[in-house]
């Protein structure tokens, strides 16, 4: 069952979908191919650091290029841990695996790599959205 839709400028909104893509990545069915298995851990991956956009207050760039997206992020002032970093991977699964003849079949090697990404991408996701206030409405502390 699908949790209950917000908003798109609500961040749970995002990771939400990020969530159902990773549910999808992870299973593996007779007759699909890993190739769309892996588009859905780019998805993801790219949701999730979107989410961190939106509770940020940040506008995003459409495109699917992730190291891009947690470039602009770091140029913001963000920290950003090589484990996420490792989301770059997953930025050809974006748009080539998914059409005939612009890449070489996914191997069984690089699909569960594809999945552990997206997962740690989310988490670390997660725990940026749901633990931290963002910088523009952080309150300082009275002294």
């Amino acid at each position: 069952m699908a949790p209950k839709r917000l908003g798109p400028t609500d961040p749970g909104e995002w990771l939400n979908r990020a969530r159902s893509n990773l549910q999808r990545a992870r299973r593996t069915i007779k007759g699909v191919y890993l190739e769309d298995l892996c588009f859905d851990a780019q998805q993801c991956a790219e949701k999730a650091i979107k989410a961190v956009f939106v509770h940020r207050g940040l506008a995003f760039p459409y495109v699917h290029d992730l190291a891009h997206l947690l470039g602009f992020l770091e140029g913001n002032g963000m920290k950003v841990p090589k484990y996420v970093k490792a989301a770059s991977f997953l930025t050809g699964f974006a748009v080539e695996s998914r059409y005939p003849g612009l890449s070489g079949p996914v191997t069984t090697r690089e699909h569960p790599r594809a999945v552990k990404i997206a997962k740690d991408v989310l988490r670390w996701a997660q725990l940026h959205v749901t633990e931290r206030a963002p910088r523009a409405t952080r309150k300082r502390r009275k002294r």
